[in-house]
């Protein structure tokens, strides 16, 4: 069973999640010809202050 992992910033609304999670798993499986029932996606959410580029934190 595929799990596909998402880390962002926090901000998106629940429908963004919902509509983020259903484009993935369609994607995914459309590409790899896998049954999308059996697609798990997750969204972690994370604080600007805990994600850094190019060494200084976002937040």
């Amino acid at each position: 069973m595929p799990l596909i992992q998402i880390s962002q910033t926090t901000g998106l609304t629940t429908e963004q999640k919902r509509a983020t999670i259903e484009a993935v798993t369609k994607a995914y499986a459309e590409a790899t010809g896998k049954d999308p029932a059996k697609v798990w996606v997750t969204i972690a959410d994370v604080p600007a202050e805990n994600w850094g580029v190019g060494g200084s934190p976002l937040g």
